[in-house]
């Protein structure tokens, strides 16, 4: 297959190595130093076990503008960094493509093919403006073909062209409409002959709440803390706050619809049990990026008004971590300033 990876950082770039390595034809939108690493040397995958895998055969280019139709495209950048492309994503399409967004938290497309027994049905078609504000990217990209994905993977992007495993596999998939279509299984086939499991789950919205359980609280409290995912559980005080952000997050989903498998005290001992790993949202505040919060907490804000639900401890932190973005912005623009003035 054709296979697509806008945004190769962590996980793009791990998805990148895995399917190139079993065979598909692998393009990896880059940018900057990792954009010259891939397109000189390939790809590296080191896995949690410690071997390091090569992808060598991988295209690299730095805009979708560059690119002819694609079988599959995978969305592997930030949240708030798919409005910058959804415009140019429909000429990568051809009558059979696939688009698999694998941002984390509440999805642009929620509202959108929802199943016909879904408990949010009342706001079929209804903007998340938390991570679409105005609706751009819902009007560029046909819901359509779009299939759900959750990323359990952790990774991090350490040297340019050069990505770390940290621990887990599993991707599951899912049609937004619930139903299981021959594009979904084949999806599945796909990672799974790549050495990935991805399940086909009837309910993708269900387990997108199960992993943003976990992303809404410890991404915010480790960026706020610079701690680590055991730190945090293992400290009575911090441990307690996830606890309370997780139970306003839990009546939100519920009043959606969406189910929860795992308890709350089993899906927090297994952020522990990950252990000293920095989140996505601290690797970015320690290099200065602006956090990933709106897709993580501030939607999570917006459909709890939506459906009449107090989220007072998850407004309180996502205030903080809105504050210290905005503060690591006027330091890049400090320093920025001092730099040309030195000049």
């Amino acid at each position: 297959m054709k296979i697509c990876v806008v945004g190769a950082g962590a996980i793009g770039g791990m998805l990148g190595v895995k399917f190139a390595l079993a065979g598909h034809d692998v393009t990896l939108v880059a940018r900057g130093m990792n954009l010259r690493a891939i397109a000189e040397g390939g790809m590296r995958l080191r896995m949690a076990d410690g071997v390091e895998l090569h992808a060598r055969g991988v295209r690299a280019a730095a805009s979708i503008d560059e690119l002819e139709s694609q079988d599959v495209v995978i969305l592997g950048m930030k949240a708030h960094q798919v409005e910058a492309v959804a415009r140019g994503l429909p000429r990568l399409m051809h009558a059979d493509s696939v688009l698999l967004p694998m941002q984390n938290g509440i999805p642009w497309w929620y509202f959108q093919r929802l199943p016909a027994a879904s408990g949010a049905r009342g706001f079929e078609g209804r903007c998340v403006e938390a991570v679409d504000p105005g609706g751009v990217i819902a009007q560029a990209v046909d819901p359509a073909r779009i299939v759900g994905c959750v990323v359990y993977p952790a990774a991090e992007l350490v040297a340019p062209g050069v990505v770390r495993h940290v621990e887990g596999d599993r991707f599951p998939l899912g049609e937004p409409d619930g139903c299981e279509t021959p594009r979904v299984l084949a999806l599945s086939e796909m990672f799974l002959a790549a050495g990935l499991k991805a399940p086909v789950l009837g309910d993708i919205r269900s387990e997108i709440w199960l992993k943003l359980w976990g992303n809404l609280t410890f991404n915010p409290i480790s960026a706020l803390t610079h701690s680590t995912l055991a730190d945090i559980c293992r400290f009575p005080i911090s441990r307690e706050l996830a606890a309370s952000m997780m139970r306003e997050a839990q009546e939100v989903a519920e009043r959606l619809g969406a189910h929860f498998r795992v308890p709350l005290e089993k899906r927090i001992a297994g952020a522990e049990k990950v252990g000293r790993h920095k989140t996505s949202m601290l690797q970015d505040v320690e290099a200065g990026r602006d956090p990933e919060i709106d897709a993580l907490v501030g939607a999570v804000i917006e459909l709890g008004a939506m459906v009449g639900v107090p989220t007072p401890h998850i407004q309180t932190v996502f205030a903080l971590v809105k504050l210290l973005g905005r503060t690591l912005k006027e330091d890049r623009v400090y320093i920025r300033a001092q730099q040309r003035a030195a000049a």
